[in-house]
Order: structure tokens, then sequence, then C-alpha cells
């Protein structure tokens, strides 16, 4: 069997990689799809772990030579998911976890929906973002209330997903994300379904 997609978004805060962290032992083999950017690093991120970085001039000849699943200009700067990995996992039957924004959702949608599940993480409310920013001090005033901006917008496509995670509590919320893998795994292609019914027509 090929394997599975599963997108999550969500507002920058919300958690999504600690539930993914806190459930990694529960939800068997799966391939994290590392984006590339145009942006600098962060300090204590590396190349190819955290992002592949690359120039802004390369990422556009890779748009050009139709390179990439997804991509998109996010606080001006572009991200987007090389398609060779993917499909590399997807080959050997792994679940690919997407880390991704709307626009992101919405473009992976378009392209593979018939293997693709999704799910929004966001905390219990806004005001609880915005403590969780500031505890990161990893930006400052103006980035935070950019960020805080978009995730008004980002709140009103929860309804384009197919789950939602409010992480209050990160235990019930890595365990809410377990039965999503799930739930994703058991996804079937339309490719899948009509070899399925001819195999079972004998």
């Amino acid at each position: 069997m090929r394997g599975a997609i599963l997108v999550l978004s969500g507002p920058s805060g919300a958690g999504k990689s600690t539930i993914i962290h806190a459930a990694a032992e529960r939800i068997g083999e799966y391939y994290f799809s590392i984006s590339t950017t145009t942006r600098s690093p962060r300090d204590g991120e590396r190349d190819g772990v955290d992002y592949h970085f690359v120039s802004k001039e390369e990422f556009e000849e890779d748009i050009k030579a139709g390179n990439f699943l997804e991509y998109a200009q996010v606080h001006g700067n572009y991200y987007g998911t090389s398609l060779k990995p993917v499909n590399d996992a997807l080959d050997r039957g792994n679940l690919v976890i997407f880390d991704i924004d709307i626009q992101g959702h919405r473009l992976v949608r378009a392209k593979m929906d018939d293997i693709t599940t999704s799910a929004f993480i966001t905390p219990p409310t806004l005001s609880e973002l915005e403590v969780r920013l500031r505890s990161r001090s990893t930006d400052d005033d103006g980035v935070i209330a950019n960020r805080i901006a978009n995730a008004k917008q980002e709140i009103s496509a929860v309804g384009e997903y197919d789950f939602f995670i409010i992480n209050d509590d990160i235990e019930k919320a890595a365990s809410e994300f377990v039965v999503v893998t799930n739930a994703a795994r058991l996804k079937r292609s339309t490719e899948e379904e009509e070899q399925f019914i001819k195999k079972w027509l004998g």
C-alpha cells in the first residue's frame, strides 16, 4: 500500500511540534516533511533538520522547474515542500506529515486530495496564544503582533479541515492526534479503491 498524507495547520505557537513529539512513539513509521525556506535560520536551527535554507533566487528557480508540491509566501519569505522526498516516503508506505499553513493545505488538497487527511491545531483562545508566543522569547513585538493578526484570519478556515485539536492539555491533544494519524492511514486513494473492487469481483 502507498502511504498517506496528514496535513497539520494552526497558528504559530499552537504546539504542533510538541504534540508530534509527545505522540511519536504511538503513531508508527512516519516521515516529517521538512520545508524549504528563504528566511534566515533562527538560533539553534540547522539546515536539513529544521528547514532547507536557500536563497530567494534558488527557490524561484525550483518554482519554475515545478519541484514543489506546494509553496507560499508568508511574512515576506517563501516556504515550500519539495516533491522528491515526499514521493519517496509515500512509496515506502509511510505516513507523510506536513506542518504547513492554510494556503499550503489548499494546494495539497488540490493536488493529492484522495490520500490527504488534515487537522487544525489551536490553543483554546487567542489570549492563550499570545501568552505562548511571548513566553517563547524568540520574536519581537512586531513579529508577535503579525502572528496574532494572521491567527485571527487562520481560525476562520478551521471548517476546511477534517479534524481540529484544541491544545489545552498536551497529553489529551497528543492522544487525539494519535487517533487522527490512524484515520489518515486508513484513507484509501481512488486507485486503491478501484484495484480492490476489481480484485473483489474476481
